[in-house]
């Protein structure tokens, strides 16, 4: 699994990450693999990045998917626009990447399988199996490691000066817990829109 982190604070978006990928019992570590769970997206609007938890899989898929929608499809500024464009998404997952949409008998719709958090300029977002999407005020988390961090980083919020340094807080805090996560800690910024 991982540690996945998104803040908002003081003008500014941050999303964090650990590098390590795991198989099971066996660690596959930065030495090893230029692991990063973060990609940045070009947007109509500005850059997006995208983190992902989940299994190994999803990460190229994601990528390619993504990269393959047309630029102007790509909006992903507010709840609904993020919503719209992982429903566009999901039949090209099952058609051209052969994702497997089932979780359980009592699935209410099908499932895309993943959690990923969004961070740009209009804010940070999380979206989940059944394109259930989240407009987070402040942080949050996602990955083996997010109890971890969500604990640091709701008790760090009121002193961390920084989005970024808020994030770093959450993310280190999930590697020297979580036994599925390790270092170094990604971490990309963007400056909010007024």
């Amino acid at each position: 699994m991982t540690t996945v982190v998104v803040v908002k604070k003081g003008g500014q978006v941050a999303i964090a990450a650990d590098t390590l990928v795991t198989f099971g019992d066996t660690r596959l570590t930065h030495r090893f693999e230029a692991n990063s769970k973060i990609f940045p997206l070009d947007t109509p609007d500005g850059p997006t990045y995208v983190g992902m938890a989940g299994t190994v899989a999803h990460f190229p898929v994601l990528r390619k998917a993504l990269a393959g929608l047309p630029r102007e499809e790509l909006r992903l500024s507010s709840k609904d626009e993020v919503f719209e464009t992982f429903t566009r998404l999901h039949p090209v997952l099952k058609e051209k990447f052969f994702l497997q949409t089932k979780e359980d008998d009592g699935d209410p719709y099908e499932s895309s399988q993943f959690s990923v958090l969004l961070a740009n300029a209009s804010g940070i977002y999380g979206l989940y199996s059944y394109r259930e999407v989240f407009e987070f005020k402040e942080f949050w988390g996602i990955g083996s490691g997010r109890s971890f961090a969500l604990g640091a980083m709701h008790a760090a919020s009121s002193h961390a000066k920084t989005a970024r340094e808020l994030a770093l807080i959450g993310v280190q805090t999930g590697c020297e817990f979580d036994k599925n996560s390790a270092g170094p800690v990604e971490v990309f910024t963007v400056k909010m829109k007024k």
